[in-house]
């Protein structure tokens, strides 16, 4: 039977096409599929002009296929079957076969960007994510529509409990219940979208639309050609530049009259040919800002620049930019293989896009897509243009800029990275230094020109297009103006910190929306890269927790305060050993729980998992309020709720109260169909705010972070006590940097911790760290800058504390077997005295700088010297790379290294000296004593006792010496002397009678002596 369309859905297409306006219909039940023929029927009648193109998004699976020959043996079983009614059979293939269709998959959604189409129809709800309905909603153009197919609902209601795939990598072990506040939002907004209508699968709309009641027609102002005002001004730009050379062909390319005044901007700067200007073009997403570039990059080359380069995020964001470069050359008439070569990269990674353009027309001339953190080869650069800038560190974007000529764009509010830092930040300060008076020494951006243009009509569609507003109301995309500027700044320490409950926060109350749209401002424009995706995740998953910083807040005022800043966090660990044992054996880490499994790879530890913790995934400021402490007074007032000493902690093993969801949006409906159904946001919520000291903690064991390495964050967490565990070895492709983990133990009575080093359990992991750090400077971590490595290692580099001994602690080093060889200590003693060259002992150097930064030679360095012996001994770098990180010449670098080394050698001759020490052999000890006898008396005694000896001498006159009395000679010798007779020789023999036995023998001796010697003399002869 055949039904007549409700008028007011016919309505609402025609005015959408008259006003170039899109429309969105959700359409609910098991035969939705069948209205996708009759709406796209009232669409094509409405337009006129053409059959409007359908883009068919969905999971994983059609219910009737997208190939020709499939779809018809398809459609015939199921006609076979009579699973279909042959009527709407025949509708539906031909507009399968028709009417453009594209199909394409969820995962496959970003080779649609860039695209427009007329209709769009999303299957598969519980697949989509914030991010799938602003990418896939915003490829509609102008008059056109989006469909979303749901399937049959027992009340609209129940949408807020369905389970979205998304919901899988919110699920942890310790966390599986993921909430429904996101949909349950999503739910309420489409009420206030004046342009959605929900139906069922027969289009009767639902009471949820009560607002398309009152629609009437409306009528477009045209002038007779069918222009509207701002299409006559944009004519007439085009008019006026005609036959303007190359900016005339260029600018009929335009489809606006904002993109036709910023291609004009642009090739001002061009023709300046001054190569000190800078241009920025500001927008939402979907003004024409990569055309616009793009237009300009061609006229550039028309111009005779020759050194182009272009920067990105990512390749994939260049589509437009390069489609948009070969439109241009095409108006100039260039010609592709004659004049210009495309050149696709064949990185896989970049899925084989578009990476250079070489022209040869004129002489040779490159477009070259260059990488951001790439900006060491813009030595040759004329032209730089950077597109997605809000999507690139703001460090990286200021190391970009130089001497040369640089187009900049950026999406202030869109779904490719929203951050405002580059706007809020960056331009404001061009914009300042431009206005100043260039004096010459405020370095490389002195004395440039700096201009801003914003495009703020869309090209796709009207401005005023009511499904812009309402997507960025739901994604919180267009949030800049959410963003008051403080009443007040005051103390950090009269500021308290207050638990968001995210109940209240998405329960799409009037306040409660205020609040939540000021909170993304927040994080916008302080994160360098936001995606709806993180609302999602803020809103659903069951682990994250939301903290505000306020100032002292005044009750009798009725209006919200200002928030100073926004504290995210996760909660993380209560990992089994079971689980965290399968994971080290996969080698695969599930989604989630990122500190616990890095830090159970890093070190094969399967005891921390099992321990709670909580990560600080994001910790945003207020612009205007930076560098004010509030972000420091955040993380402290944080630590302390943690540890218990502001809430204490329940010795009960009970839940800690967090969020209650079972109360849904579902209880404030009635048990009615759905063509009767109210749905209004609920009424008995907690409040948003609550204290810390109302709220019990959870009970962890350590707080941790995870960012992109840089000296200012890494200095930040580090003066809070966080202490490295882990830093990637391969930096990010996007930004160059190194993706870093860090840890502080909460104080916690459950764990056993030997010593009194104040990271508790963590300080031996931490010493781990620090030692393979050290190993890896050399190779992955080289480039990394000299203060960022000093912050990481954190050296001790005074030692006057701990004494000139090295008793005083146990790691010092004692011995230099196997460290340091004799010879290599007298090489060190010649440098030191200025007597070999730094060659000689460079080898040492490595070997002496592990130790130093081990802590194993108690020498006291200043900060400068430590720095050098880091970049030579650890490193490894060269002289002419120290000269230019450290700015010193290469003599003070020599010096400063002798000092080093003539510390470090007095140091190891002193150990030297105390080895060998021992191995030497001890004189025993004489004990000293006085004399019992004074000097006078002992002279007194000595002179008595030679006195004696005297008097002796004198009585003994005539006497022989006793030494001469044995040879007296006696009686008898003198009565022979009397008879013998003396020979001439003086001799006299005496006849001895009275010899004593010894005297014979001793004569017996000496006779058999001769003889033997005459006997020999014989022989001999």
């Amino acid at each position: 039977m055949r039904k007549k369309v409700d008028e007011r859905i016919r309505t609402l297409i025609e005015n959408g096409v008259k006003l170039r306006h899109r429309s969105m219909f959700v359409i609910i039940g098991d035969k939705s599929r069948d209205q996708i023929v009759n709406l796209h029927h009232m669409l094509s009648k409405a337009i006129i002009k053409s059959n409007p193109t359908v883009l068919w998004c969905y999971k994983d699976k059609l219910d009737i296929s997208s190939h020709k020959q499939k779809r018809s043996k398809q459609l015939k079983r199921m006609r076979e079957r009579g699973q279909l009614d042959p009527d709407k059979l025949d509708a539906f293939s031909r507009l399968l076969d028709v009417g453009r269709v594209t199909h394409c998959l969820y995962k496959d959604s970003e080779r649609i960007l860039g695209n427009t189409f007329g209709m769009c129809i999303l299957q598969d709800f519980e697949a989509l994510t914030p991010n799938l309905l602003a990418r896939t909603i915003e490829t509609v153009e102008g008059g056109g529509m989006i469909v979303l197919i749901l399937r049959s609902l027992a009340s609209l209601t129940s949408l807020c409990t369905m389970v979205m795939d998304v919901h899988d990598r919110f699920r942890t072990e310790s966390h599986s219940e993921a909430a429904g506040r996101f949909n349950e939002r999503f739910l309420l907004s489409l009420a206030s979208c004046k342009a959605c209508v929900v139906m069922d699968d027969e289009l009767n709309i639902l009471p949820l639309s009560s607002h398309i009641r009152s629609i009437t027609q409306v009528r477009a102002e045209m002038d007779t050609e069918g222009l509207s005002e701002a299409e006559r001004e944009l004519k007439s730009l085009k008019d006026d530049l005609s036959d303007d050379f190359p900016v005339g062909p260029l600018i009929k390319k335009c489809c606006t009259l904002d993109q036709g005044q910023a291609v004009v901007t642009f090739f001002d700067a061009i023709l300046d040919k001054a190569l000190r200007s800078i241009v920025a073009l500001i927008a939402s997403r979907g003004r024409g800002k990569s055309a616009a570039l793009g237009l300009a990059v061609a006229g550039a080359v028309a111009a005779g620049y020759s050194n182009i380069y272009i920067t990105a995020p990512s390749p994939d964001n260049l589509k437009t930019f390069f489609e948009f470069v070969c439109k241009g050359f095409d108006a100039l008439e260039y010609k592709e293989y004659l004049d210009y070569d495309v050149v696709k990269s064949t990185n896989p990674d970049f899925r084989k896009a578009i990476v250079r353009i070489n022209v040869f027309k004129q002489h040779r001339q490159t477009i070259q897509y260059i990488q951001p953190h790439e900006h060491g080869k813009l030595s040759q650069v004329e032209l730089l243009v950077i597109d997605e800038a809000a999507a690139i560190p703001l460090p990286v974007v200021k190391s970009l800029l130089g001497p040369y000529l640089v187009f900049m764009s950026s999406t202030v509010s869109g779904y490719e990275g929203t951050g405002r830092s580059l706007s809020l930040k960056l331009l404001q300060q061009l914009d300042e230094q431009s206005r100043t008076k260039a004096t010459g020494g405020e370095g490389s951006l002195s004395g440039f020109l700096f201009k801003k243009i914003e495009l703020n009509e869309s090209i796709r569609y009207g401005s005023g297009d009511p499904i812009e507003s309402w997507l960025n109301d739901l994604l919180c995309l267009d949030v800049a103006a959410s963003l008051p500027n403080p009443a007040s700044h005051p103390l950090p320490s009269q500021c308290e910190l207050y638990y968001v409950n995210r109940d209240t926060l998405f329960s799409y109350h009037k306040d409660s929306e205020m609040f939540l749209q000021r909170m993304m401002a927040l994080c916008v424009s302080s994160h360098y890269k936001n995606s709806p995706n993180d609302l999602q995740l803020l809103a659903d998953a069951p682990a994250h927790h939301l903290f505000v910083l306020l100032g002292p807040v005044d009750e009798s005022q009725n209006k919200l305060p200002d928030i100073l800043c926004v504290v995210q966090i996760c909660l993380e660990g209560q990992i089994s050993k079971n689980s965290a044992l399968q994971s080290l054996r996969d080698g695969h880490s599930p989604y989630g729980d990122q500190i616990p499994w890095k830090f159970c790879e890093q070190f094969r530890d399967i005891e921390f998992p099992n321990l709670s913790g909580a990560r600080i995934v994001r910790i945003a400021v207020h612009p205007n309020a930076m560098k004010m402490g509030y972000g420091s007074a955040a993380v402290e007032l944080l630590t302390r709720y943690f540890e218990g000493q502001i809430a204490p902690i329940s010795e009960a093993d009970e839940k800690v109260d967090v969020e209650h969801s079972p109360i849904r949006v579902a209880e404030a409906a009635e048990k009615v169909s759905m063509l009767e159904e109210q749905v209004k946001p609920r009424t008995n919520l907690p409040p948003l705010l609550v204290a810390l000291h109302e709220r019990r903690p959870e009970r962890l064991h350590y707080i941790g972070v995870s960012f992109g390495l840089t000296l200012d964050l890494f200095r930040f967490w580090r003066k809070h006590n966080f202490a490295p565990f882990y830093v990637s070895q391969v930096p990010s492709a996007v930004t160059g940097e190194h993706t870093c983990m860090l840890l502080k133990p909460l104080k916690n009575d459950e764990l056993e911790v030997s010593g009194s080093d104040e990271l508790g359990f963590f300080a031996p992991f931490y010493k781990d760290f620090r030692m393979r750090f050290s190993k890896l400077l050399s190779d992955k971590f080289k480039k990394m800058d000299y203060k960022l490595v000093m912050s990481v290692l954190n050296p001790k580099i005074n030692f006057k504390e701990a004494g000139s001994s090295g008793n005083s602690s146990d790691g010092f080093l004692k011995t230099l077997d196997g460290i340091v060889s004799p010879f290599d200590m007298e090489r060190l003693k010649a440098y030191t005295n200025n007597l070999i060259d730094f060659n000689l002992v460079y080898d040492i150097c490595k070997t002496l700088a592990h130790q130093y930064f081990q802590e194993k030679l108690p020498v006291s360095l200043s900060y400068v010297q430590a720095s050098i012996l880091l970049c030579l001994g650890l490193q490894e770098l060269e002289f002419s790379s120290i000269e230019r990180q450290m700015q010193l010449e290469r003599g003070q670098i020599h010096s400063l290294l002798l000092k080093v080394t003539q510390e470090l050698y007095r140091y190891l001759n002193e150990v030297a000296s105390e080895e060998i020490e021992p191995s030497l052999p001890l004189l025993k000890e004489r004990v000293l004593e006085p004399h019992n006898v004074s000097v006078d008396d002992d002279l007194r005694e000595g002179a008595k006792q030679v006195e004696e000896q005297m008097n002796k001498k004198k009585k003994k006159k005539g006497s022989i010496d006793s030494e001469l009395e044995q040879y007296v000679i006696g009686d008898e010798e003198a009565e022979a002397l009397q008879h013998s007779k003396i020979f001439s020789s003086g001799i006299v023999s005496v006849k001895s009678t009275n010899l004593d036995k010894s005297t014979k023998k001793r004569s017996n001796d000496k006779h058999s002596s001769s003889s033997k010697s005459k006997s020999s003399k014989k022989r001999r002869a």
